[in-house]
């Protein structure tokens, strides 16, 4: 079990105690950091800053504790002149235990990038960046899709799903030299009929993964809750109470059959519904299901939870929660009951457990 809590916020990346919430470090003081990730296999943390107008920046800490600026991802540039440049790493994930140094990378724009020496220099992933279904993808909350979700197989690291909004979800056996696109079962309610069910064109705000069987993917898309039994190719509709809208979603890594959500209403409103802020925990795959309140804010509450900003420790004993408000949870008991740990945080875009 983790005692630290990572939170990538709008004015840097802290590192809190996880029991008493009590503030450890702050690095890149001030600093919008988007994403970070440790490596488990050698120690290394990564964060991802998104600094406007100095662009995109990355960097690493070894293990002796030092900061060091690493790569960052570059789109290609072609011959268009409104060629997009890159925004924001939005999501990292390191490769198989037998991949020393691998790292993916998903970005907004869309693009997924491939580093084999710990982020020293990055490759785009051709295949996917040249499909010719690019141009149906379209932002949800941006103005460009981007690839927010990296599922990489544990039991075979050359198997990855991506999620992108809008864009669908796509799978590649063969660590993206190729790619096909899934998601079958999807719903897009936002589109004219005839085009609801258009793989290319869906919004999974999130992808989640359970350690137990990683074939069971959880994903919280902008029109509801759907669950996958063979890793991302097809999904169920699942009804959640209270909403079926909402950002984050984790999944018990000791149980395929659980997971948790942050619900709110959808669309231009993005607030607890009835500023009501609770959590709901499906049990049975989807057919049973628990609302939280315990130790959350009570009515009037606008808190809303980023697609990152919920996770869940490896041995599923403890829930961290972070809000655009910028406070912080810790989970206990399945979900059950919440302790506020700090109501006093920047926006919160991540939270991570340390490694």
């Amino acid at each position: 079990m983790s005692d630290t809590i990572l939170v990538a916020s709008r004015k840097g990346l802290l590192t809190l105690d996880a029991w008493s919430g009590a503030l450890e470090d702050i690095a890149f003081r001030a600093d919008p950091v988007s994403a970070v990730l440790d490596d488990p296999r050698d120690g290394s943390r990564y964060a991802a800053l998104k600094l406007g107008h100095f662009g995109v920046k990355l960097h690493r800490r070894d293990p002796d504790g030092a900061w060091k600026e690493v790569a960052v991802p570059v789109l290609p540039k072609g011959d268009a002149e409104d060629a997009p440049s890159l925004e924001m790493i939005w999501t990292m994930e390191t490769g198989g235990a037998d991949q020393p140094g691998t790292l993916w990378a998903g970005t907004l724009p869309a693009a997924l990038f491939r580093s084999d020496d710990r982020g020293e220099s990055w490759r785009i992933v051709e295949s996917l960046w040249d499909l010719p279904e690019r141009p149906k993808w379209f932002g949800g909350g941006y103005d460009h899709a981007g690839i927010h979700s990296l599922l990489v197989d544990p039991r075979d690291p050359d198997r990855l799903t991506i999620g992108i909004s809008c864009g669908g979800i796509w799978r590649s056996a063969d660590a993206g030299r190729s790619w096909r696109v899934a998601g079958k079962g999807l719903v897009a309610d936002y589109m004219p009929p005839e085009q609801k069910e258009d793989p290319n064109i869906q919004d999974p705000h999130r992808l989640h993964a359970s350690a137990a069987d990683p074939d069971v993917v959880w994903c919280q898309h902008h029109n509801g809750i759907f669950r996958s039994t063979d890793g991302g190719d097809s999904f169920e509709r699942l009804h959640a109470p209270v909403s079926s809208f909402g950002f984050a979603v984790v999944a018990d890594p000791n149980d395929p059959g659980t997971a948790w959500f942050a619900p709110a209403e959808k669309d231009e409103r993005r607030i607890p519904v009835e500023q009501r802020f609770i959590v709901n925990r499906a049990r049975q795959g989807g057919k049973a299901w628990d609302s939280f309140d315990e130790g959350l804010p009570q009515p009037p509450a606008f808190d809303l939870v980023y697609r990152h900003a919920m996770d869940i420790s490896r041995d599923g004993a403890l829930i961290a929660m972070g809000s655009t408000t910028g406070s912080l949870w810790l989970g206990e008991e399945g979900g059950s009951r919440w302790r506020q740990l700090s109501a006093n945080l920047p926006p919160i875009a991540q939270v991570a457990f340390g490694k």
